[in-house]
């Protein structure tokens, strides 16, 4: 009978040590479950209410937005000092899937054969607003239009803003 409680108590310890032996638990919010901060829906505001500026290579301000200028300009006017060009922008925000979306998140592209390349903001609805390229005009356009679902990177946050 003794024999029969040790084993009983040494398996209860032994569950008790399994239960505590977990991977810790992240106390960080992942990006995919914050709610979309203030700033990034200013940003998004922003950059809506640039459509139908003239891109510019290298441009920041309404004269003229390259696809980065215009989430530097946006998070700029929202606040929020953010990194100039696609690459930094992309290193500075974290992964989230395309069903966590929010205004004012990062969608980046890949063209002409560059990885992450492009980048954008996104509005709601299956929507975003960026600055295409030369000779066109700041603009909307659909996540689920066939070119840009083919040339689609990551959707990405900036956390903590």
């Amino acid at each position: 009978m003794i024999v029969r409680y040790r084993f009983v108590a040494l398996l209860l310890a032994g569950a008790l040590l399994a239960a505590c032996g977990g991977a810790p638990v992240n106390e960080q919010v992942t990006a995919a479950h914050e709610t979309a901060s203030s700033t990034a829906i200013k940003a998004g505001n922003t950059a809506t209410s640039m459509l139908g500026k003239p891109y510019r290579y290298g441009g920041t301000n309404p004269k003229g937005f390259d696809c980065s200028g215009l989430v530097y300009y946006s998070y700029a006017r929202a606040g929020a000092k953010v990194p100039r060009n696609t690459d930094a922008q992309r290193k500075a925000t974290l992964p989230i899937t395309l069903g966590h979306l929010q205004k004012g998140d990062l969608l980046f592209f890949n063209e002409r054969g560059k990885r992450a390349s492009h980048v954008a903001i996104y509005v709601g609805d299956g929507t975003f607003v960026h600055a295409p390229s030369s000779g066109k005009r700041v603009r909307v356009d659909r996540l689920a239009d066939p070119y840009w679902k083919k040339s689609f990177a990551d959707a990405r946050r900036f956390f903590g803003l």
